[in-house]
């Protein structure tokens, strides 16, 4: 192939950078490919994947359904709450009904946001950086926030409640399948040689991570925002398992259910295919 740059972005989080830590150890062999690695949030990482910024990237499956003819869906590197997901939290003593309340979310491309407005159509919303969506509540600035990564763990020591976690209420929805929130895209214009190496080479990576687990958390907790070890791997499973490593007809079938539910709903331009790249 000769020597080619390959920008792969991801969130710089936990579970993300667990997947990524075969390629970041240099534990695989990467033949004339250069892997340059770029952290973004995943707002951030759906607005450039708009523009086609990068070669590979984390988006949201929301996203997704805007960018189908630009990139192609690799087989692996799916998060997935298996009756667990983004959490809408409000603060105990706060009972004001979410008609009513502003909610603070994490990007209007995310899943999040798309799984919340089927659980709600109608609401109030102001958007803000993730990190930021807890401390708002907790302080007041908002009545509610859909919570994302590592929150999902540590909303009620922040003496917040649950409303809803909508990975459960997509489960009674769906008859138990998975939640898919983001996954791993590649530039179709690269071509499929390109294409079918690094899709394998990321596949190598979640799988070295998988069987080496120890010293992939031990990577990963550098980005777990300060989670302890122990949250840290809860965290990791949650999202990074046997879905994560291939979709399986289960994943694929909870990918086509989102999109058909999405868009009969109005909420996604266009019907999404469910394709990988071979």
């Amino acid at each position: 192939m000769g020597d080619m740059n390959i920008t792969v972005a991801h969130s710089p989080d936990s579970d993300d950078a667990f997947m990524f830590y075969g390629l970041a150890s240099g534990a695989l062999q990467t033949g004339g490919l250069q892997i340059e690695q770029v952290f973004a949030d995943i707002q951030a990482l759906n607005h450039a994947a708009l523009e086609g910024k990068y070669d590979v990237t984390a988006v949201s499956f929301h996203a997704y359904a805007h960018l189908v003819d630009r990139y192609a869906l690799l087989p692996h590197g799916a998060s997935m709450g298996d009756r667990y997901g983004p959490v809408l939290v409000a603060r105990e003593e706060g009972r004001a009904p979410l008609e009513r309340s502003r909610i603070a979310v994490p990007g209007t491309l995310t899943t999040a946001y798309l799984v919340l407005r089927l659980y709600m159509p109608r609401f109030d919303y102001v958007v803000m950086p993730f990190d930021r969506i807890q401390p708002a509540v907790r302080d007041g600035e908002v009545e509610a926030g859909l919570l994302i990564h590592e929150g999902q763990l540590t909303y009620q020591e922040e003496g917040l409640r649950k409303v809803v976690d909508l990975g459960e209420w997509w489960a009674e929805l769906t008859d138990g399948l998975p939640l898919p929130l983001g996954g791993n895209v590649i530039r179709r214009d690269l071509g499929p040689s390109i294409i079918s190496e690094v899709s394998r080479l990321l596949r190598e990576s979640i799988r070295y991570a998988l069987s080496h687990r120890t010293e992939a958390v031990t990577y990963a907790q550098q980005f777990g925002r300060g989670l302890d070890r122990e949250r840290t791997d809860r965290f990791v499973r949650m999202y990074v398992n046997e879905l994560t490593l291939d979709y399986g007809e289960r994943g694929c079938a909870a990918v086509a259910r989102l999109f058909e539910e999405a868009f009969g709903r109005g909420l996604i331009p266009r019907r999404v295919p469910v394709e990988f790249v071979s």
